[in-house]
């Protein structure tokens, strides 16, 4: 029989055994509770009748009419209460005596009449009580005896099912875990053996099984752990990129022959040793070792050979579960820097071509620009409708092309640092009406409703009005752009701690959740949407961030956009 059966009957049988108790008491309860109902009832209500009935014949001398009422009212509850043997004959008497009282008149013989009546029926019920009652002490006599015996005999069973049933399981369980303790001590040829067909057999099988298998893999993988060990460090040693592993202390466990050469170290100087000890006289090393707070890659600078070398830094903290826990832990983290120095020259190169092609082009535009002035003159000549159209595509076409030579300018002062900022005192008054100006036409020809919203049209900040303006006329311009014909679009200014907060809230189609870490990335578009530079968030990320402010977006699909961006107030001193 398994345990899980063995437990069931058990504890099937300490629950018949309490079933039975109970059914035994009840019953017994039961019937004395019913006999002394009776008693009451039969008997104790005719002994207060008759009594009343005695009282009320003392005084029919001094108040007939009333004695008499209370006579009639007792005699009345007695006949409908005459439960023993002989008690209807003496209740009919004192019935006869009543009827004469009140028919003849009060007399003394009428009067001893009615008490002797009434003194029979009481002793008729007091022989009754003391007989019930000794019947009443026979049942709790034989109820006592029952509930005795057979509790002794359950108390005795369950004494030695409790006894002998938890060690029957707990034994074998302080076996398994003095076993499994000298698992955990490396001794793999321990065994477990039960001389019982149960569960605790199979789990004795199961773990003599678990530990022959431990002792063949502590014999045979010890060496082969060790040479992947000595791989593995070959593999970092190996690799081009500095790559320095700590352990949940903070102590360098590893580091490769890159990484000592670009800290310019020894490698018994760092292997083994506390991690900020080592920055303390070393900066590089202590850049390397700090915890960005926005985990975002940093870039790193360094001298390798007089020539400066760019790094990103990558950190990933490693995490363990270990056996029998369900709680990850950290073990330690690893430090790789990839050398990106050659991309960091492209991208400079990049950027002075873009500014070169870009200032080279503004000619040539203007000219063309120029010449779409001339031919739409009609001093020049009449022109037909299709050449009128014609000369209308060239000359959007040309103002986007400067659109996008302008932003290239732009981008290129953004990327090399020559931008040129003019800051000075500033409030909401002076930069949020010149934006909606500068879009009141577009927000007309889609019949948009722009609705503005000032909190703090007088806090100052410092600012570069031409290029937050540009920042919010960028932003308001993109929300006409993707929001619905008579739509509405909200700008907001409100103070949020130490900023200023502008926002312009759309009813456009809202933008995927995927997308918008993008958003504010050179030359990036959400697919689906109308065809632009991708340009002018960059630029405008560059514009606020350059100003000491943050910008950024909500937004959710089919809910539209809030674009918003901040610029710190001046403190009042």
């Amino acid at each position: 029989m398994s345990i899980k059966k063995k437990v069931a009957w058990g504890v099937l049988f300490l629950f018949g055994v309490i079933i039975g108790i109970a059914a035994v008491g009840v019953y017994y309860l039961k019937t004395l509770s019913g006999e002394s109902e009776n008693i009451l009832k039969n008997n104790y209500e005719s002994l207060e009748y008759t009594k009343a009935i005695i009282e009320s014949s003392d005084s029919l001398a001094a108040d007939s009419i009333r004695s008499i009422e209370k006579i009639e009212k007792n005699l009345q509850a007695q006949e409908a209460n005459i439960t023993e043997p002989g008690e209807q004959e003496f209740t009919r008497k004192l019935r006869v005596y009543v009827e004469q009282v009140k028919n003849k008149g009060i007399s003394d013989s009428t009067i001893i009449g009615i008490r002797q009546a009434a003194l029979q029926i009481q002793e008729i019920n007091m022989a009754s009580i003391i007989r019930k009652n000794d019947v009443s002490r026979e049942t709790a006599r034989k109820a006592s005896g029952y509930l005795m015996i057979i509790g002794t005999i359950c108390t005795l069973i369950a004494l030695s099912f409790i006894i002998n049933f938890p060690g029957y399981i707990a034994n074998p369980i302080i076996r398994l875990k003095d076993s499994i303790q000298s698992i955990a001590n490396r001794n793999y040829e321990e065994r477990l053996h039960f001389d019982r067909n149960d569960e605790f057999r199979e789990l004795a099988e199961a773990f003599n099984l678990m530990a022959e298998k431990l002792d063949e893999y502590e014999h045979s993988n010890l060496a082969k752990i060790l040479f992947e060990k000595k791989r593995i460090e070959t593999i970092i040693d190996r690799m081009n990129d500095p790559v320095i592993g700590l352990d949940e202390k903070g102590q360098v466990v590893f580091v490769n022959d890159q990484a000592l050469s670009l800290l310019n170290l020894k490698r018994h100087d760092v292997v083994g040793k506390y991690a900020p000890d080592i920055a303390v006289n070393n900066d590089l090393f202590r850049n390397l070792i700090r915890k960005e707070s926005d985990g975002s890659a940093a870039l790193l600078k360094a001298v390798v050979g007089s020539k400066d070398n760019y790094f990103t830094r990558e950190s990933t903290v490693i995490h363990y579960t270990p056996t029998g826990e369900t709680q990850p832990v950290s073990i330690g983290q690893v430090i790789i820097l990839k050398n990106i120095t050659s991309y960091k020259e492209l991208d400079l190169a990049k950027t002075n071509f873009i500014a070169t092609i870009s200032h080279e082009l503004k000619t040539p535009i203007a000219s063309l620009q120029m010449g779409v002035k001339l031919l739409q003159d009609k001093r020049v000549g009449q022109m037909n409708a299709e050449q009128i159209n014609i000369v209308s595509s060239l000359e959007s076409e040309m103002i986007r092309l400067s659109k996008i030579t302008n932003e290239l300018l732009d981008l290129s002062q953004v990327e090399t640092g020559n931008i040129k900022l003019n800051i000075r005192s500033a409030t909401p008054q002076d930069i949020i009406p010149v934006a909606l100006e500068a879009v009141k036409f577009q927000a007309e020809r889609k019949q948009i409703t722009l609705n503005g919203r000032l909190e703090a049209p007088t806090q100052t900040v410092n600012a570069d009005v031409d290029k937050t303006t540009w920042v919010l006329v960028n932003l308001l311009t993109n929300a006409i752009r993707y929001s619905p014909e008579n739509g509405t679009i909200k700008l907001a200014c409100e103070i949020q701690g130490k900023n200023i907060v502008f926002t312009v809230i759309d009813e456009g189609p809202g933008i995927e959740q995927k997308y918008l870490a993008r958003l504010f990335e050179k030359f990036y578009q959400v697919p689906g949407t109308p065809s632009g530079t991708g340009l002018g968030l960059a630029i405008s990320k560059e514009f606020i961030e350059a100003q000491q402010g943050s910008i950024g977006v909500y937004s959710e699909l089919g809910k539209g956009s809030s674009f918003y961006f901040t610029l710190p107030v001046i403190a009042v001193h």
